[in-house]
């Protein structure tokens, strides 16, 4: 089974894919999460992002590996767990700009297609239901307005011990929803074939349920 569930930043999607999930006993694949990874290396290492030849090199060297570890999934860079570390600011305003390039996609893709082929999943991401599983049984569009989607990701880097400028967040989400659209590999769409789920009204739990019943009806 293949359910893919696209939508922008602060939307909701990985909290609802990583329910349905759990739900439905399935793997879960964060695919920005893997994007994140290979951003907080190529920021470690200190790579230029605007040098396509090291980008793609770090994309076709770098193990991104995603491990269901029962309280939820955890991400892990070339053996090192860094779910915490690809959740930064810093992480999160370049990880667009990495993932506009073309090739790092390209590698991107196929370390994402060989996953899903080998597992029943539950994918999220920009691009799942056009571009990495156009196959996909189920397919999904969460939405929100940007103030709640600013609002969401700030009470979210709070959480995490971040000062946050709600303004300057709010510009950084509207940058980043351009750049997702306007890429010429895999831009953020909406699919004909898709469900389209506004999660500004409604809590989490209404939407995962929205989701399973139409799953479950198949």
């Amino acid at each position: 089974m293949k359910i893919a569930i696209d939508g922008p930043a602060g939307a909701g999607k990985s909290t609802v894919a990583r329910r349905v999930a759990r739900e439905l006993g399935i793997l879960y694949i964060d695919t920005g999460a893997m994007y994140r990874a290979l951003t907080w290396k190529a920021l470690q290492l200190k790579i230029n992002l605007s040098a396509p030849e090291e980008l793609h090199q770090l994309a076709a060297d770098t193990v991104i590996d995603i491990r269901d570890h029962g309280d939820g999934t955890r991400i892990y860079c070339d053996g090192r767990e860094v779910t915490s570390e690809i959740r930064s600011p810093e992480v999160s305003r370049m990880v667009s700009v990495l993932a506009a390039d073309d090739k790092v996609r390209e590698v991107m893709v196929e370390k994402q297609r060989a996953i899903a082929s080998r597992n029943d999943v539950v994918m999220d991401g920009r691009d799942i239901t056009h571009c990495v599983l156009p196959d996909a049984e189920y397919k999904f569009y969460l939405t929100a307005s940007l103030d709640v989607r600013t609002r969401r990701r700030g009470q979210e880097l709070e959480n995490q011990g971040y000062e946050v400028d709600l303004e300057q967040l709010k510009r950084e989400i509207m940058e980043r929803d351009q750049l997702d659209m306007s890429r010429k590999v895999g831009p953020l769409k909406i699919t004909p074939d898709a469900v389209v789920i506004d999660t500004s009204d409604i809590d989490c739990e209404s939407a995962v349920q929205y989701v399973l019943d139409i799953v479950r009806e198949g």
